[in-house]
């Protein structure tokens, strides 16, 4: 089964948020172990973002962590943030 992690960043500053992602994408190319990510803004706090990343497994995302790039987008994250960025880490139970 899957692994996914789900981040939550608060930031003012979206548009610098998206450069940082397009720097990782372009900087891992070829390298990432990302299935699939879906980037989604809370309706109801709109300085609320959630960034969903699939991984095939919790390997391939330590992998994928040990990244220099995945190290320079998680400094820049968290100087863009408001506070912290949340992260969980999550098993995938049932796909139907």
């Amino acid at each position: 089964m899957g692994y996914f992690q789900l981040i939550e960043i608060r930031t003012d500053d979206f548009d610098a948020f998206e450069r940082l992602h397009e720097q990782w994408l372009a900087d891992t190319e070829g390298e990432r172990a990302v299935v699939q990510e879906w980037i989604l803004r809370d309706r109801d706090r709109p300085d609320t973002y959630l960034v969903m990343v699939e991984f095939p497994s919790v390997e391939a995302a330590a992998r994928n962590n040990d990244l220099p790039a995945t190290s320079r987008i998680a400094a820049g994250m968290a100087e863009l943030a408001a506070a912290p960025p949340t992260f969980r880490n999550l098993d995938l139970v049932r796909k139907d």
